[in-house]
């Protein structure tokens, strides 16, 4: 499948209100831009199958517990699942495809296999986007409990996300009520687009960070930021004009910004040079 037909597949999906939006299949055309060579609907197959299976374990009366200890049965134990810590900044580990495949992502990914198993056995779950890590809980009021699909789908109660988050940054973090607010289906893909965005940099693979930067602005128009870093890799992939306009729309949103000096400078760099 070409790259532009993959993109306009996740652009239909995002440009409808946000519980329409398939999580499952927008993640899948996210993959296929950076992998073209795969079919989605084998992938929402495998996710329906693996749903089929789920049911089997499931107890009569389905106490959220009981739920989620039989989508931890499946997962983690007959099909092994597990969160990748040995190769944590491998791209592979945010594409859908690939964590259905190999077994093994972040937690975002995690999570999403999770949350599209559950959807299918009409057990409503939401994403927790806790900052350096993300959980899921199900959808019912004061239930109280979170799941970690990245620890082997681990239960967690507020103390223990506590602790989670301490671990997670090696130092204690002053919990907020913010942490624990569900995400919409449009800040959940921007999240997973954002940490694939960090590998690329990190990577120094600046034409495949352009183009999830370029996904994260069709989540987010407005997003000012994101837009200032279109300008940036657009510079570096020598594409002048494309960066000029939006550096001076980053300059126009935030004047006074910490980089704001920097970003001038550029932008006469830009003119000089072009």
């Amino acid at each position: 499948m070409s790259l532009i037909l993959a993109r306009n597949y996740f652009e239909q999906e995002i440009n409808q209100p946000d519980v329409k939006i398939d999580l499952g299949k927008a993640a899948l055309y996210i993959a296929l831009e950076e992998e073209p060579d795969f079919e989605p609907e084998e992938y929402l197959n495998a996710l329906d199958l693996m749903a089929y299976k789920v049911e089997k374990y499931l107890p009569e009366t389905k106490y959220p517990l009981r739920v989620i200890q039989s989508i931890n049965r499946y997962l983690y134990e007959d099909l092994e699942f597990k969160g990748n810590s040995w190769d944590y900044y491998d791209p592979r580990n945010s594409f859908l495809n690939e964590v259905i495949d190999r077994r093994t992502g972040i937690p975002i990914t995690l999570s999403l296999v999770y949350l599209e198993i559950a959807k299918r056995i009409n057990f409503s779950m939401v994403g927790i986007g806790m900052p350096g890590h993300f959980l899921i809980r199900p959808e019912f009021e004061d239930v109280g409990i979170y799941v970690d699909p990245f620890h082997q789908g681990e239960v967690l109660f507020p103390e223990d996300c506590q602790a989670r988050l301490t671990q997670v940054y090696n130092q204690s973090v002053q919990m907020q009520p913010a942490f624990f607010a569900p995400v919409t289906p449009r800040h959940f893909l921007a999240r997973l687009l954002t940490n694939l965005k960090a590998i690329y940099l990190n990577q120094r693979q600046a034409s495949r960070a352009l183009t999830v930067v370029e996904r994260i602005l069709l989540l987010f128009p407005d997003a000012a930021i994101e837009r200032r870093d279109r300008g940036l890799l657009c510079y570096q992939l020598g594409h002048p004009e494309g960066a000029r306009q939006d550096l001076e729309i980053y300059l126009t949103h935030f004047p006074n910004a910490e980089d704001a000096v920097v970003i001038r400078q550029l932008l006469d760099q830009i003119d000089s040079e072009f």
